[in-house]
């Protein structure tokens, strides 16, 4: 059980960073900074088409890493 737990750790970690890593980022230095709070606070945000798969499956991927990070804890 301790193993298979591991592997499916492992699994998820390596899926989690790839999730991550291709997101695209919200601002692009100073300047995105800047008029990023603009947007967010004046215009509509609604994330569409890849981006909303990726942020809902990175919200999936953390909390299953919290998950099999408990019960291989509980099972060590």
């Amino acid at each position: 059980m301790h193993t298979f737990l591991i592997v499916l750790l492992v699994i998820d970690c390596i899926s989690l960073i790839a999730v991550v890593l291709l997101q695209s980022s919200k601002s692009a230095g100073l300047s995105g900074a800047i008029s990023g709070g603009a947007e967010t606070l004046f215009g509509k945000q609604k994330a569409r088409g890849i981006d909303l798969v990726l942020h809902r499956l990175t919200i999936v991927l953390a909390i299953l890493f919290f998950v099999l990070t408990i019960a291989v804890a509980y099972f060590a």
